[in-house]
Protein backbone atom coordinates (compact mmCIF):
# COMPACT_ATOMS: atom_id res chain seq x y z
CA UNK A 1 0.00 0.00 0.00
CA UNK A 2 1.11 3.47 -0.92
CA UNK A 3 1.83 5.71 1.98
CA UNK A 4 -0.36 8.49 2.46
CA UNK A 5 0.41 12.17 2.46
CA UNK A 6 -0.11 13.89 5.57
CA UNK A 7 -2.20 17.05 5.65
CA UNK A 8 -2.67 20.00 8.24
CA UNK A 9 -5.90 22.53 7.90
CA UNK A 10 -5.29 26.19 9.02
CA UNK A 11 -8.35 28.34 9.23
CA UNK A 12 -12.14 25.61 10.30
CA UNK A 13 -14.41 28.61 9.31
CA UNK A 14 -17.16 27.77 6.83
CA UNK A 15 -15.36 26.35 3.72
CA UNK A 16 -13.39 23.80 5.81
CA UNK A 17 -15.96 20.84 5.85
CA UNK A 18 -15.72 20.74 2.02
CA UNK A 19 -12.04 20.04 2.27
CA UNK A 20 -12.67 18.20 4.77
CA UNK A 21 -15.32 15.56 3.49
CA UNK A 22 -13.65 15.88 -0.06
CA UNK A 23 -10.29 14.42 1.28
CA UNK A 24 -11.69 11.33 1.84
CA UNK A 25 -12.09 10.43 -1.86
CA UNK A 26 -8.19 10.33 -2.29
CA UNK A 27 -6.30 7.37 -1.03
CA UNK A 28 -3.13 9.55 -0.89
CA UNK A 29 -3.86 12.01 1.20
CA UNK A 30 -5.02 12.47 4.80
CA UNK A 31 -5.79 15.13 6.51
CA UNK A 32 -4.69 14.37 10.39
CA UNK A 33 -4.55 18.01 11.55
CA UNK A 34 -6.51 21.26 12.19
CA UNK A 35 -5.74 24.61 13.59
CA UNK A 36 -7.63 27.83 13.87
CA UNK A 37 -7.30 31.17 15.77
CA UNK A 38 -10.18 30.28 18.02
CA UNK A 39 -9.03 26.98 19.56
CA UNK A 40 -12.74 26.00 20.39
CA UNK A 41 -13.70 25.77 16.60
CA UNK A 42 -10.51 23.90 15.64
CA UNK A 43 -11.73 21.29 18.42
CA UNK A 44 -14.98 21.22 17.30
CA UNK A 45 -13.86 19.89 13.55
CA UNK A 46 -11.41 17.76 15.16
CA UNK A 47 -13.79 15.81 17.12
CA UNK A 48 -16.09 15.73 14.12
CA UNK A 49 -13.16 14.44 11.65
CA UNK A 50 -11.30 12.39 14.24
CA UNK A 51 -7.99 14.10 14.17
CA UNK A 52 -5.83 16.40 16.18
CA UNK A 53 -6.73 20.07 17.06
CA UNK A 54 -3.28 21.49 17.54
CA UNK A 55 -2.38 25.56 17.32
CA UNK A 56 -0.76 26.85 14.23
CA UNK A 57 2.39 26.95 15.57
CA UNK A 58 2.07 23.44 17.08
CA UNK A 59 0.69 22.20 13.42
CA UNK A 60 3.55 23.65 11.49
CA UNK A 61 6.43 21.72 13.93
CA UNK A 62 4.43 18.40 13.31
CA UNK A 63 6.58 16.81 11.39
CA UNK A 64 5.05 14.12 10.35
CA UNK A 65 2.82 17.16 8.40
CA UNK A 66 3.66 17.47 4.36
CA UNK A 67 1.55 20.28 3.08
CA UNK A 68 -0.34 22.67 4.82
CA UNK A 69 -3.99 23.56 3.81
CA UNK A 70 -4.44 27.57 4.39
CA UNK A 71 -7.99 28.48 4.63
CA UNK A 72 -7.76 31.65 6.86
CA UNK A 73 -9.12 35.07 5.54
CA UNK A 74 -7.25 36.29 1.90
CA UNK A 75 -5.12 38.78 3.85
CA UNK A 76 -2.97 36.62 5.54
CA UNK A 77 -3.21 33.92 3.13
CA UNK A 78 0.74 34.99 2.13
CA UNK A 79 1.91 35.27 5.77
CA UNK A 80 0.41 31.75 6.77
CA UNK A 81 2.16 30.29 3.38
CA UNK A 82 5.62 31.94 4.79
CA UNK A 83 5.20 30.47 7.43
CA UNK A 84 4.38 26.81 6.07
CA UNK A 85 6.90 27.47 3.67
CA UNK A 86 9.51 27.93 6.40
CA UNK A 87 8.32 25.74 8.16
CA UNK A 88 9.95 22.92 5.37
CA UNK A 89 6.12 22.22 3.78
CA UNK A 90 4.54 22.71 0.66
CA UNK A 91 1.95 25.08 0.95
CA UNK A 92 -1.42 24.81 -0.27
CA UNK A 93 -4.48 28.36 -0.14
CA UNK A 94 -7.52 28.77 -0.50
CA UNK A 95 -8.04 31.19 -3.06
CA UNK A 96 -6.72 33.56 -3.69
CA UNK A 97 -2.63 33.26 -3.16
CA UNK A 98 -1.89 36.47 -2.05
CA UNK A 99 -4.28 40.06 -2.14
CA UNK A 100 -1.43 41.92 -3.99
CA UNK A 101 1.12 40.83 -6.59
CA UNK A 102 4.04 42.00 -4.51
CA UNK A 103 2.80 39.43 -1.61
CA UNK A 104 2.37 36.39 -4.33
CA UNK A 105 6.04 36.96 -6.06
CA UNK A 106 7.56 36.91 -1.93
CA UNK A 107 5.78 33.29 -1.71
CA UNK A 108 6.68 31.61 -5.15
CA UNK A 109 10.61 33.00 -4.59
CA UNK A 110 10.57 31.29 -1.14
CA UNK A 111 9.35 28.03 -2.44
CA UNK A 112 11.38 28.04 -5.45
CA UNK A 113 14.60 29.02 -2.75
CA UNK A 114 13.36 25.65 -0.30
CA UNK A 115 12.70 23.32 -3.35
CA UNK A 116 8.88 23.44 -2.06
CA UNK A 117 5.59 23.34 -3.48
CA UNK A 118 2.52 26.21 -3.52
CA UNK A 119 -1.09 25.09 -4.92
CA UNK A 120 -3.77 27.35 -5.13
CA UNK A 121 -7.19 26.97 -5.29
CA UNK A 122 -9.48 27.33 -7.11
CA UNK A 123 -9.50 23.38 -8.47
CA UNK A 124 -12.86 23.38 -9.29
CA UNK A 125 -11.33 23.49 -13.05
CA UNK A 126 -10.64 19.89 -12.25
CA UNK A 127 -14.12 18.81 -11.96
CA UNK A 128 -16.13 17.01 -14.86
CA UNK A 129 -18.38 19.95 -16.07
CA UNK A 130 -14.75 21.88 -16.81
CA UNK A 131 -13.15 19.00 -18.11
CA UNK A 132 -15.67 18.38 -20.70
CA UNK A 133 -15.58 22.18 -22.07
CA UNK A 134 -12.12 21.85 -22.46
CA UNK A 135 -12.13 18.60 -24.56
CA UNK A 136 -14.88 20.24 -26.38
CA UNK A 137 -13.02 23.09 -27.46
CA UNK A 138 -9.69 20.98 -27.98
CA UNK A 139 -11.75 18.45 -30.45
CA UNK A 140 -12.43 21.86 -32.63
CA UNK A 141 -16.25 21.20 -32.02
CA UNK A 142 -16.74 25.23 -32.01
CA UNK A 143 -13.61 25.40 -34.54
CA UNK A 144 -11.36 28.14 -33.10
CA UNK A 145 -12.11 30.18 -30.39
CA UNK A 146 -12.23 34.06 -31.21
CA UNK A 147 -14.38 35.64 -28.27
CA UNK A 148 -16.99 34.89 -25.20
CA UNK A 149 -18.24 36.08 -22.09
CA UNK A 150 -17.93 34.98 -18.39
CA UNK A 151 -20.37 36.62 -15.75
CA UNK A 152 -20.65 36.53 -12.03
CA UNK A 153 -23.02 38.81 -10.21
CA UNK A 154 -25.21 39.11 -7.17
CA UNK A 155 -26.30 41.31 -4.31
CA UNK A 156 -22.92 40.21 -1.94
CA UNK A 157 -22.39 37.49 0.52
CA UNK A 158 -24.00 38.99 3.36
CA UNK A 159 -27.29 38.82 1.74
CA UNK A 160 -27.86 35.24 1.41
CA UNK A 161 -25.55 33.04 3.68
CA UNK A 162 -22.07 34.18 5.37
CA UNK A 163 -22.10 34.87 9.00
CA UNK A 164 -19.36 37.17 9.10
CA UNK A 165 -18.77 38.65 5.56
CA UNK A 166 -16.87 41.51 6.89
CA UNK A 167 -13.16 40.28 4.86
CA UNK A 168 -15.60 40.49 1.46
CA UNK A 169 -15.03 44.47 1.69
CA UNK A 170 -11.04 44.27 2.90
CA UNK A 171 -8.80 44.61 0.38
CA UNK A 172 -8.30 40.67 -0.81
CA UNK A 173 -11.87 40.68 -1.11
CA UNK A 174 -14.74 42.28 -3.21
CA UNK A 175 -16.52 39.74 -5.79
CA UNK A 176 -13.31 39.57 -8.06
CA UNK A 177 -11.71 38.24 -5.35
CA UNK A 178 -13.68 36.19 -4.09
CA UNK A 179 -15.67 35.03 -7.39
CA UNK A 180 -13.86 36.53 -10.43
CA UNK A 181 -10.97 34.11 -9.46
CA UNK A 182 -13.27 30.86 -10.33
CA UNK A 183 -14.31 32.52 -13.56
CA UNK A 184 -10.25 33.23 -14.39
CA UNK A 185 -9.15 30.53 -13.85
CA UNK A 186 -11.58 28.49 -15.50
CA UNK A 187 -10.94 30.31 -18.80
CA UNK A 188 -6.91 29.63 -18.27
CA UNK A 189 -7.94 26.12 -18.12
CA UNK A 190 -9.92 26.45 -21.46
CA UNK A 191 -7.71 28.75 -23.48
CA UNK A 192 -4.26 29.47 -21.87
CA UNK A 193 -2.70 31.87 -20.28
CA UNK A 194 -3.79 35.66 -20.93
CA UNK A 195 -1.97 38.60 -22.29
CA UNK A 196 -3.43 42.10 -21.11
CA UNK A 197 -6.35 43.82 -19.73
CA UNK A 198 -8.50 46.69 -19.92
CA UNK A 199 -11.26 47.27 -17.58
CA UNK A 200 -13.46 49.84 -15.51
CA UNK A 201 -14.14 49.39 -11.79
CA UNK A 202 -16.55 51.41 -9.66
CA UNK A 203 -18.00 51.01 -6.09
CA UNK A 204 -22.03 50.70 -6.15
CA UNK A 205 -22.67 51.33 -2.31
CA UNK A 206 -20.00 52.90 0.67
CA UNK A 207 -21.32 50.79 3.42
CA UNK A 208 -23.43 47.21 3.33
CA UNK A 209 -25.06 45.96 5.87
CA UNK A 210 -25.33 41.65 6.93
CA UNK A 211 -28.72 39.70 6.69
CA UNK A 212 -30.31 38.15 9.82
CA UNK A 213 -28.12 35.12 9.79
CA UNK A 214 -25.08 36.66 10.56
CA UNK A 215 -22.80 36.84 13.33
CA UNK A 216 -23.59 40.47 13.75
CA UNK A 217 -26.81 41.13 12.27
CA UNK A 218 -27.56 43.91 10.19
CA UNK A 219 -24.11 45.13 11.19
CA UNK A 220 -23.17 48.25 9.06
CA UNK A 221 -19.65 47.07 7.19
CA UNK A 222 -17.79 49.29 5.10
CA UNK A 223 -16.71 48.96 1.61
CA UNK A 224 -12.73 49.38 0.96
CA UNK A 225 -12.74 47.62 -2.49
CA UNK A 226 -14.62 48.07 -5.76
CA UNK A 227 -17.94 45.85 -6.16
CA UNK A 228 -18.57 45.96 -9.37
CA UNK A 229 -15.25 44.73 -12.09
CA UNK A 230 -16.04 45.06 -16.21
CA UNK A 231 -13.35 44.60 -18.81
CA UNK A 232 -12.00 42.87 -21.35
CA UNK A 233 -8.86 39.73 -20.97
CA UNK A 234 -7.14 39.05 -24.43
CA UNK A 235 -5.38 35.94 -24.17
CA UNK A 236 -2.44 34.70 -26.46
CA UNK A 237 -4.22 32.39 -28.45
CA UNK A 238 -6.03 35.63 -29.90
CA UNK A 239 -9.52 35.02 -27.81
CA UNK A 240 -11.00 37.76 -26.39
CA UNK A 241 -13.07 37.46 -23.36
CA UNK A 242 -15.59 39.77 -21.58
CA UNK A 243 -16.05 39.55 -18.10
CA UNK A 244 -18.21 41.09 -15.44
CA UNK A 245 -17.96 40.08 -11.80
CA UNK A 246 -20.23 42.38 -9.15
CA UNK A 247 -21.76 42.46 -6.09
CA UNK A 248 -23.76 45.07 -7.02
CA UNK A 249 -26.18 43.51 -9.12
CA UNK A 250 -29.98 41.96 -7.85
CA UNK A 251 -30.62 39.80 -10.95
CA UNK A 252 -29.18 39.04 -14.08
CA UNK A 253 -29.75 35.96 -16.93
CA UNK A 254 -26.43 35.71 -17.69
CA UNK A 255 -24.99 32.19 -18.46
CA UNK A 256 -21.22 31.71 -16.42
CA UNK A 257 -19.17 31.54 -19.35
CA UNK A 258 -19.96 31.49 -22.78
CA UNK A 259 -17.09 30.75 -25.52
CA UNK A 260 -17.92 31.50 -29.04
CA UNK A 261 -15.69 29.64 -31.98
CA UNK A 262 -15.62 29.90 -35.95
CA UNK A 263 -18.15 26.88 -36.11
CA UNK A 264 -20.26 27.56 -33.01
CA UNK A 265 -20.74 28.25 -29.81
CA UNK A 266 -20.22 26.91 -26.57
CA UNK A 267 -22.04 26.73 -23.00
CA UNK A 268 -19.38 26.49 -19.73
CA UNK A 269 -20.50 25.46 -16.60
CA UNK A 270 -20.63 27.56 -13.24
CA UNK A 271 -16.84 27.27 -12.17
CA UNK A 272 -17.72 27.50 -8.99
CA UNK A 273 -18.98 24.05 -9.08
CA UNK A 274 -17.39 20.72 -10.57
CA UNK A 275 -20.52 19.53 -12.77
CA UNK A 276 -22.17 20.55 -15.67
CA UNK A 277 -24.27 21.16 -17.76
CA UNK A 278 -22.53 21.66 -20.68
CA UNK A 279 -24.05 22.47 -23.69
CA UNK A 280 -22.74 23.34 -27.50
CA UNK A 281 -24.61 24.59 -30.74
CA UNK A 282 -23.27 24.04 -33.69
CA UNK A 283 -23.14 26.98 -36.62
CA UNK A 284 -25.02 25.67 -40.20
CA UNK A 285 -26.92 27.02 -42.69
CA UNK A 286 -30.00 25.75 -40.66
CA UNK A 287 -31.09 26.75 -37.79
CA UNK A 288 -28.68 27.26 -34.73
CA UNK A 289 -29.86 25.35 -31.46
CA UNK A 290 -28.41 24.30 -28.22
CA UNK A 291 -27.52 20.76 -27.34
CA UNK A 292 -26.87 19.01 -23.93
CA UNK A 293 -23.48 17.12 -24.24
CA UNK A 294 -22.63 14.19 -21.92
CA UNK A 295 -20.05 14.96 -19.25
CA UNK A 296 -16.74 12.78 -19.97
CA UNK A 297 -14.87 13.40 -16.96
CA UNK A 298 -14.75 12.09 -13.23
CA UNK A 299 -15.38 14.29 -10.20
CA UNK A 300 -18.66 15.94 -11.00
CA UNK A 301 -19.39 16.63 -6.77
CA UNK A 302 -18.03 19.36 -4.77
CA UNK A 303 -14.22 17.82 -4.16
CA UNK A 304 -12.97 20.89 -2.91
CA UNK A 305 -9.10 19.61 -2.26
CA UNK A 306 -8.69 17.11 -5.57
CA UNK A 307 -6.20 20.22 -5.78
CA UNK A 308 -4.08 18.93 -2.95
CA UNK A 309 -4.72 15.78 -3.54
CA UNK A 310 -3.32 16.20 -7.40
CA UNK A 311 -0.45 18.56 -5.90
CA UNK A 312 0.53 15.24 -3.38
CA UNK A 313 -0.06 13.05 -6.30
CA UNK A 314 2.84 15.07 -8.38
CA UNK A 315 5.17 15.57 -5.21
CA UNK A 316 5.32 12.01 -5.08
CA UNK A 317 5.57 11.04 -9.00
CA UNK A 318 7.72 14.29 -10.00
CA UNK A 319 5.33 15.38 -11.84
CA UNK A 320 4.03 19.28 -12.16
CA UNK A 321 0.48 19.97 -10.02
CA UNK A 322 -2.08 21.30 -12.04
CA UNK A 323 -3.50 24.01 -9.40
CA UNK A 324 0.04 25.50 -9.21
CA UNK A 325 1.11 28.59 -7.97
CA UNK A 326 2.45 29.95 -10.95
CA UNK A 327 -1.27 29.56 -12.23
CA UNK A 328 -2.19 31.08 -8.53
CA UNK A 329 -0.45 33.83 -9.71
CA UNK A 330 -0.82 34.73 -12.95
CA UNK A 331 -4.70 34.91 -12.27
CA UNK A 332 -3.87 37.11 -9.41
CA UNK A 333 -1.76 39.56 -11.74
CA UNK A 334 -5.04 39.48 -13.96
CA UNK A 335 -7.57 40.37 -10.93
CA UNK A 336 -4.75 42.79 -10.13
CA UNK A 337 -4.79 44.30 -13.70
CA UNK A 338 -8.95 45.32 -13.72
CA UNK A 339 -8.25 48.00 -10.58
CA UNK A 340 -4.91 49.27 -11.97
CA UNK A 341 -6.90 49.46 -15.85
CA UNK A 342 -9.72 51.45 -14.92
CA UNK A 343 -7.47 53.89 -12.30
CA UNK A 344 -4.91 54.08 -14.81
CA UNK A 345 -7.55 54.53 -17.99
CA UNK A 346 -5.11 52.29 -20.17
CA UNK A 347 -4.90 48.51 -21.34
CA UNK A 348 -2.90 46.94 -19.07
CA UNK A 349 -0.13 44.40 -20.36
CA UNK A 350 0.67 40.94 -18.49
CA UNK A 351 4.14 40.42 -16.84
CA UNK A 352 3.31 36.76 -16.25
CA UNK A 353 2.14 33.90 -17.60
CA UNK A 354 1.98 30.28 -17.00
CA UNK A 355 1.38 26.83 -18.53
CA UNK A 356 -1.90 26.17 -19.03
CA UNK A 357 -2.89 23.13 -16.92
CA UNK A 358 -2.66 19.44 -17.74
CA UNK A 359 -6.31 18.18 -18.25
CA UNK A 360 -7.42 15.49 -16.51
CA UNK A 361 -7.57 12.02 -18.53
CA UNK A 362 -11.03 10.79 -19.39
CA UNK A 363 -12.01 7.31 -17.69
CA UNK A 364 -10.65 7.59 -14.26
CA UNK A 365 -11.92 6.13 -11.22
CA UNK A 366 -12.95 7.86 -8.43
CA UNK A 367 -9.94 9.09 -6.25
CA UNK A 368 -7.33 8.37 -9.16
CA UNK A 369 -5.58 11.48 -10.73
CA UNK A 370 -3.67 9.89 -13.81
Amino acid sequence: MSTKTKIGVIGCGQISDAYFKASETFDNIEVTACADINMETAQAKAEEYKIKALTVDELLADPEIEIVINLTIPKVHAEIAIKTLEAGKHAYAEKPLAISTEEGRKVLELAKAKGLRVGCAPDTFLGGGQQTARKLIKDGWIGRPISGTAVVMGCGPERYYHKAPAFFYELGGGPMFDLGVYYITALINLLGPAKGVSAIVSKGFEHRVTGPQGVNPYEKLPVDVPTHYSGTIEFHNGTIITLLSSFDVWANQHKPIEIYGTHGSLEVPNPNTFGGPVRVAIGDQKAVEWSDCPITHQYTENMRSIGVADMAKAISTGRKHRASGELAFHVLEIMEAFEKSSNEKKYIELESTCEQPAAMPIGLRLGDLD
